[in-house]
């Protein structure tokens, strides 16, 4: 069965209003159910949970749902969720209760910088994984002459945020829990494109932002529940002690949360199907992952036909990510030329600061980014190859 673009767009109302977005890697749009699930929580009134009243209770059954949800999403425990502003916000606090002097970490240069820095700023020792720069591939191999008896944490990602690479986690994860490591990987630019399962992948956390995925502005990292009752992170005297509570500081954006289990159920019914939520979600991100790089081969086979375009990476397996630049022309007046004709594009480094140093255009503006997401369809693709061939 072809996947149901029309439908897909049109749940989202932002794509109404006639630019071609192709800035998915950097946010995505929402869906009005996922709207109307926010408005509808402010509403309805909530309050802080643990009271006794009704809005608190209502409070306690958006937290529950939201962890419920995103387990389903990524294929984790419900129990185990933890809930915050962001990625990298969270990765600073885990990375505190993980990793410190005495320890090493190792991390890679295919990494967004929220899975690097937090990491090499713990004092523990730091062992770096090198990027083919020609590929854009991370090799396995390297990763038996870095990790060791002392390795405390290998931080990896699922997917570049800019080449798209989708290196082989589980085998990394595999030599890292042979010598006793765990395994973070960031899974925000992987978990919009295809089907996630985290324990197949070997991922003792796994971290990912709902904004990515067609929610709010909420970000949550997944462990198992009886892992996080190990680690014993900084917080306030009276604040919950229990897992994953201990984990989340101040008080949570409710209506947000809400939000995210909204946006997880629009991505398990993109495709009819039955069965339970995970099960949906499986089907559903199979197929728009199918959808994607059926489009992606398309916008890749045109871009490098193109004599004045230079397409960094080309990984075996990738997210329809492109990162590209044009000869004569800035990353930044590319953006801007195309934003003229409609097509959002971003340009720069794009936070992947060691691996735009790596290929040797970090200092140079970096390069200009384009990513398809479940929603975009062939006239995005077709409008920004157009506007790239109007550049004088």
């Amino acid at each position: 069965m072809p996947f149901p673009i029309k439908e897909v767009r049109a749940a989202y109302p932002a794509l109404s209003d006639g630019h071609a977005y192709l800035d998915g890697a950097a946010g995505t749009q929402v869906p009005q159910s996922v709207i109307d699930a926010i408005a509808t929580a402010y509403r309805t009134g909530i309050g802080n949970v643990g009271g006794t009243f009704p809005a608190s209770h209502r409070s306690d059954a958006i937290v529950a749902a939201c962890r419920a949800a995103v387990a389903d999403l990524v294929g984790g425990r419900p129990d185990g969720v933890i809930l915050g502003p962001n990625m990298t916000t969270l990765t600073y606090r885990l990375s505190r209760a993980i990793a410190g002097p005495g320890d090493e970490v190792v991390v890679s240069r295919l990494d967004h910088d929220a899975n690097v820095r937090p990491w090499t700023q713990t004092g523990a020792t730091v062992r770096w994984a090198e990027v083919d720069p020609v590929t854009g591939e991370l090799p396995v191999e390297q990763y038996a002459g870095l990790i060791n008896e002392r390795t405390r944490v290998v931080a990896v990602s699922a997917a570049s945020n800019i080449l798209g690479t989708r290196p082989d986690v589980a085998a990394i994860a595999e030599l890292a829990h042979r010598a006793g490591a765990l395994t973070y990987v960031d899974g925000v630019h992987a978990t919009p494109h295809g089907p996630v399962d985290m324990g197949a992948m070997g991922a003792d956390f796994y971290a990912t932002s709902a904004y990515k995925w067609g929610g709010p502005h909420i970000g949550a990292v997944v462990a198992d529940p009886g892992l996080l009752e190990t680690l014993r992170p900084d917080k306030l005297t009276p604040s919950p002690d229990t897992v994953p509570q201990r984990f989340e500081t101040g008080t949570a954006a409710f209506a947000d949360l809400d939000g995210v289990t909204a946006a997880v159920d629009h991505l398990a019914a993109m495709v009819p199907g039955t069965g339970t939520r995970r099960e949906r979600l499986l089907a559903s991100m199979a197929a728009a992952e199918e959808h994607e790089l059926g489009l992606f081969a398309e916008l890749v086979a045109e871009l490098e036909s193109m004599p004045q375009v230079t397409l960094y990476g080309k990984p075996a397996r990738r997210t329809a990510t492109a990162y590209f630049n044009v000869a004569g022309h800035e990353p930044r007046q590319v953006a801007e030329h195309l934003a003229k004709l409609g097509v959002n594009v971003w340009s720069g480094h794009s936070y992947a600061w060691e691996l735009t140093g790596a290929l040797g255009i970090r200092d140079s503006g970096g390069a200009v980014r384009a990513g398809l997401v479940h929603y975009n369809d062939r006239t995005d693709v077709e409008r920004l190859l157009d506007g790239l061939t109007r550049l004088r």
